[in-house]
């Protein structure tokens, strides 16, 4: 680093993680970014290691829209709202990088090579416009038919030092798959140097295998509970639980107004430290008139799962008067437990009354209260690989 322009660095982790999750059960559909190694998520291990490694001016990670707030409220790196495309978060965080140069990489090659990191230094000059890494292709090649000499392949990897604006410039003529082809595309000159079986990415979820080693999510119990009110509005269809009650009234509410479920997904999102229901759905907003609860409590539960969190039970009590409950209570419990993709035996619903003390008592509304309690998904027993 001695005699050389200040750096910054970009992690490009806003990806959907599609291609890693999409085998996977519902209730374990976590992003790869969110694995948890003890409870750190592997996007701050691999932003830890980076950090560990030399000094940056800034590091600025590229999030998914999802997930900025959560971060941004949780952890203490800067994050940017990535794009639509892996180019789209690399230019959405160039445009906040100050430095002449800048190290692009991405979260899913989480194992750093700290021997790469320091020739990408060292090969960098004043002529050079991007450094990237790259491993020989080892087999028999052929395009369109045709056999070609393998010795001329390279098999490019992250992280790539660029000239900050160059890769600004170069960005801005087409669509590239990485910086330094954007570069060479713009008439930039590019240097590479032998890479790292280390830096293999972790695409699919097999690849979890070259990651056995890491620590286990630590088997800490996260604890949230909600708690909800609505008052009765005539002519009204009520909705508890995702059930249909019978009853000449529902709920004053801007949603369907199901309470239960309102009263659920806060009590997840405060195991999760989410926030709450009206951060995630405003009742100012005209896109959450009539809003389906049931849709609202699988947005953020499945928001939950995605960062690494499931499910262990639920707990929840329904205070009415009116209308009577118990004949509904196992209905509820199905429709809760298939909302949550688990068994009825991990949800438990329970009703009372309040004696006909207070608003709930006069027959006015009802209220409920929800108990959960979460766990990191154990992505090392993960029952989907074969």
């Amino acid at each position: 680093m001695k005699n050389k322009p200040e750096i910054s660095l970009i992690i490009t982790a806003a990806g959907a993680s599609s291609r890693f999750s999409s085998d996977m059960p519902p209730h374990r559909r976590i992003k790869k970014q969110w694995l948890r190694l003890g409870a750190m998520p592997l996007w701050q291990k691999v932003a830890d290691d980076f950090k560990k490694l030399t000094d940056f001016k800034q590091i600025i990670l590229a999030v998914s829209k999802q997930d900025f707030t959560y971060m941004q409220n949780s952890y203490d790196y800067t994050f940017v709202c990535g794009g639509q495309s892996r180019q789209e978060s690399v230019q959405n965080a160039l445009e906040y990088i100050q430095t002449p140069l800048v190290l692009i990489s991405d979260v899913a090659r989480w194992n750093l090579d700290k021997n790469v990191l320091e020739n990408l230094l060292l090969a960098w000059n004043e002529e050079i416009d991007c450094v990237a890494p790259y491993l020989e292709v080892p087999d028999t090649a052929v395009y369109e038919g045709q056999t070609i000499k393998r010795d001329a392949l390279k098999r490019i990897q992250t992280p790539q030092l660029c000239n900050t604006q160059t890769l600004k410039n170069a960005l801005s003529i087409g669509e590239f798959t990485d910086e330094s082809s954007a570069i060479a595309a713009n008439g930039g000159k590019v240097a590479y140097i032998k890479g790292s079986h280390k830096l293999a990415k972790l695409t699919n979820e097999n690849d979890l295998f070259s990651a056995k080693d890491l620590p286990a999510p630590s088997e800490e119990i996260f604890v949230g509970s909600g708690f909800d009110v609505h008052s009765f509005e005539m002519g009204k269809k009520m909705v508890l639980g995702g059930v249909p009650i019978a009853s000449d009234f529902g709920f004053k509410a801007h949603s369907d107004g199901d309470v239960l479920l309102h009263a659920l997904s806060d009590a997840i999102l405060g195991a999760i430290g989410g926030g709450d229901i009206g951060e995630w759905f405003p009742d100012t907003e005209e896109a959450h008139k009539n809003a389906d609860s049931r849709l609202l409590l699988k947005q953020i539960y499945d928001f939950a799962i995605s960062v690494g969190f499931e499910l262990i039970n639920a707990d929840i009590t329904i205070f009415a008067q009116t209308p009577k409950i118990a004949p509904y209570k196992q209905a509820i419990r199905q429709s809760v437990a298939e909302l949550l993709y688990t068994d009825k035996s991990r949800v438990n619903i329970k009703a009372t009354t309040t004696e006909h003390l207070g608003f709930i008592g006069r027959k006015e509304g009802l209220g409920v209260s929800a108990n959960v309690h979460m766990k990191f998904i154990n992505w090392k027993e993960n029952i989907w690989i074969s």
